[in-house]
């Protein structure tokens, strides 16, 4: 049995590509956890997508045994180390707050041949926050461009860090890990909690099992979990474990979890619901009263939402059904059933980002077979009425009579952008063009750190894509929520033919509200096919047209039958078609295809 002072408890946090996940291979390896023939790349990431795109989607904890002889002792002792394996990119942020809870260190990983990023930025100060040990890791020395010393200048500058607590490393051919080892042994402090104190256990995810019911990922910070009767604090719901582990990194049971230690409880439960993340399990013999509950997480706020419409129709209760399940594993996803008149009945469905959505649409077709059209995304807006009431929609169709409309609010952000000095002008021109106000500028070296208030809106739509191209790759991004702000914001309807297509309406600011209005109609022009009459397609704000094009007749030749006589005789064929037109364009109603739709909100 391996006592409490010998136990640490520690995550990796790194910006996206920084080598974190190579890392955490690379320690076990070097605990013996995995042999040389048994290692494979990314062992923690079990999920096909994680693997294929080389990102981390969701937390992982791992046990690992080191032994160790600190200096002053003869004799080497045997160390329990748990990893919780965090994501990097910043729609996961929330998984990275989750998994520092439960840890009392964090190695920060940063990459020798790109420096401190953006990321790196965020989850170092999410890690001081939380008041965590914080051992700065400096990978990739073995790459021929490395430069470990201006990093190290970087971390003294931006951080405050002194040089000697930094450990130099190459997760990819394990050099500088064994003192890695050690170094995260001597500085992380060891777990404060008391086995002798009334049982209090941290759940910090959980996931539904198919043959265990809701398996709860937790952390014990006081007293002994065995197999009793137990409750959750929050909702008050009692259970009996069925079993109880620890991951090597594969679930491994074993007959108790003691103060500090990190595993897994079994419950039995159906709804992962009644779960929640950042409850307190405790015994079932304790009052309420006697033991206080230890601080939650903040829920999730979803910011980004799209629609999720199956292309066959009967396939909707089957994207429902796969939908729930997800959900099960992913605290995150918020859904509501939604309808549209073109695309028939759909999801809506919360996102914490455009990736998350990505991923999650990306496991829904590959893993139930669903066929799926998605929305563009959008963001919620807040509604300031007349009345002094604030209401939240999340699409225009929700918008209430303009007459009791006082004020739109929209999302806004603090985005912190890295880039090298060369490409800043390029930088704060795309950020002017997207509605972006300076907030701070930093040099850092040969890189610039700036800070703009970005509106969520426009950094949803291909903001990070524009950003990587016009600084051929090198500039990185971070943004957190900062509130609502008032905007200036219309509601853009298109009219087909002078009828409205809800599904096409549109949240807009109204100073750009005529070139997006050009652009859509455009665009539909282009994809809805012609008709036996000439069909408008017109955008509007409110009772004014801002932008029109005009999709011709199809003409059929009526005077090819005749082989002569008079003019007279053509004029009044062309005349009668003329009249059967203008009636036809009167009562005619124009069918939009679905294509019409991807190609528009698909933008």
């Amino acid at each position: 049995m391996i006592p409490t002072q010998n136990i640490r408890n520690f995550s990796i946090i790194a910006h996206i590509d920084h080598g974190k996940t190579t890392l955490t291979d690379r320690l076990l390896h070097a605990t013996g956890l995995f042999g040389p023939r048994d290692l494979r790349e990314r062992v923690m990431d079990s999920n096909p997508i994680e693997q294929e795109r080389g990102i981390t989607i969701k937390l992982a904890p791992v046990r690992m045994e080191y032994t160790f002889a600190p200096v002053g002792e003869i004799a080497p002792s045997l160390y329990e180390l748990n990893l919780i394996d965090t994501p990097g990119h910043v729609d996961f942020g929330y998984e990275v707050s989750r998994s520092l809870a439960a840890c009392e260190g964090a190695l920060l990983v940063i990459d020798a041949t790109q420096g401190i990023q953006a990321q790196t930025l965020s989850n170092y100060e999410k890690a001081k926050a939380l008041g965590l040990t914080i051992i700065p890791v400096i990978n990739k020395i073995d790459l021929p461009n490395a430069d470990p010393e201006t990093c190290l200048l970087e971390l003294i500058e931006t951080f405050g860090i002194h040089e000697d607590n930094a450990v130099l490393v190459s997760a990819k051919t394990g050099d500088g890990v064994e003192n890695l080892l050690a170094t995260l042994i001597k500085i992380i402090p060891a777990p404060q909690q008391t086995e002798k104190k009334p049982l209090r256990v941290l759940v910090f995810t959980s996931v539904y099992h198919t043959h265990k019911g809701v398996v709860a990922y937790v952390r014990v910070v006081d007293g002994v979990l065995r197999k009793e009767s137990l409750s959750l604090f929050a909702s008050a719901l009692s259970f009996t474990p069925t079993e109880l582990g620890v991951f090597t990194p594969l679930m491994t049971p074993i007959e108790e979890l003691r103060a500090g230690e990190v595993g897994y409880i079994a419950t039995g439960l159906k709804e992962v619901q009644r779960v929640r993340v950042g409850d307190t399990i405790i015994s079932r013999t304790q009052t309420e009263r006697a033991t206080a509950p230890l601080p939650g997480y903040k829920e999730p706020q979803p910011m980004v939402y799209m629609d999720f419409y199956p292309v066959d129709g009967d396939d909707f209760f089957l994207l429902t059904d796969a939908m729930g399940k997800l959900a099960l594993h992913d605290a995150a996803i918020q859904y509501q059933s939604t309808h549209s008149n073109a695309l028939g009945n759909g999801l809506r469905v919360g996102f914490l980002g455009v990736l998350h959505a990505e991923i999650v649409q990306e496991r829904l077709e590959r893993e139930f077979d669903l066929e799926l059209i998605a929305t563009s995304p959008s963001v919620p807006y807040e509604i300031e009425l007349v009345t002094g009431k604030i209401i939240t929609i999340h699409t225009p169709a929700e918008l209430p009579d303009p007459a009791t409309i006082r004020t739109y609010r929209e999302p806004m952000t603090l985005a912190t952008i890295f880039t090298p000095k060369d490409y800043l002008g390029s930088v704060m021109t795309l950020c002017d063009e997207h509605r972006a106000s300076l907030v701070s500028m930093q040099d850092i070296g040969s890189r610039v750190r700036i800070v703009y208030h970005l509106p969520l809106a426009e950094l949803i739509i291909k903001f990070h894509d524009k950003l990587k191209s016009v600084s051929s790759g090198f500039a990185s991004m971070e943004y957190e929520l900062s509130g609502f702000e008032a905007v200036n914001a219309v509601k853009l309807d298109v009219l087909v033919h002078h009828e409205t297509i809800e599904a096409l309406s549109q949240i807009v600011v109204r100073d750009r509200a005529q070139m997006i209005g050009r652009a859509l109609v455009k665009r539909l022009k282009e994809v809805i096919p012609r008709q036996q009459f000439e069909v408008a397609v017109q955008a509007a704000v409110g009772g004014s047209i801002v932008a029109r094009e005009t999709i011709p007749a199809y003409r059929k030749d009526v005077i090819a039958k005749l082989y002569g006589g008079d003019q007279t005789r053509k004029d009044k064929l062309l005349k009668k078609q003329k009249k059967g037109k203008k009636r036809m364009k009167e009562f005619g109603r124009v069918s939009i295809p679905q294509e019409a739709f991807l190609a528009v909100l698909e933008r």
